[in-house]
């Protein structure tokens, strides 16, 4: 297996137009196990120079990913959805272990993969709202969103991950 998703051709069942999306998400899901698989809890919870902890940006990327898919699919955030955006902030007060933090992660991101499977083509143009302010985007905006702030809050995990094993930069 090639160590990038996008190399391996393309992934069965997805549509041509968000398989880019999709091999995105697959590969934030392998570099996330990858770089936070097996940190202890207090690695997990470190901000070396203040940084935001490994353990907020798999926590951010899951609850992110879950709202941007609401508004993908056209709903409005449910009150529990705001209270766990809201619990994000003292995310290290959870106590959570990295498998748990992963596991919801990868939980959120294939519901977002069969969301990707179900998308016709044809209404990726078709409008979307976001937030309270209803701000107007669109179904492929939003997909587009969810896999590229994925990848920044990955990229974010392995760098802080290689910092905090000791490993440098």
């Amino acid at each position: 297996m090639s160590t990038e998703a996008w190399l391996e051709g393309p992934l069965e069942g997805y549509p041509p137009l968000l398989m880019p999306v999709a091999h995105s998400l697959v590969q934030a899901k392998r570099d996330l196990r990858a770089a936070a698989g097996g940190l202890p809890e207090a690695k997990l919870w470190q901000r070396p120079g203040g940084a935001a902890s490994i353990g907020f940006h798999l926590v951010h990327a899951a609850g992110s990913a879950d709202r941007l898919l609401t508004y993908a699919l056209g709903n409005a955030l449910t009150p529990e959805q705001l209270e766990a955006l809201a619990a994000e902030r003292h995310a290290e007060e959870s106590g959570a272990s990295a498998a748990s933090l992963i596991e919801r992660v990868d939980a959120v991101l294939d519901r977002v993969l069969d969301t990707l499977r179900r998308t016709n083509e044809n209404e990726l143009t078709a409008v979307r709202y976001v937030g309270r302010g209803r701000v107007p985007s669109t179904l492929i905006g939003l997909l587009f969103h969810i896999a590229e702030h994925t990848q920044r809050h990955t990229g974010q995990v392995v760098t802080t991950a290689k910092v905090v094993r000791g490993s440098g930069v």
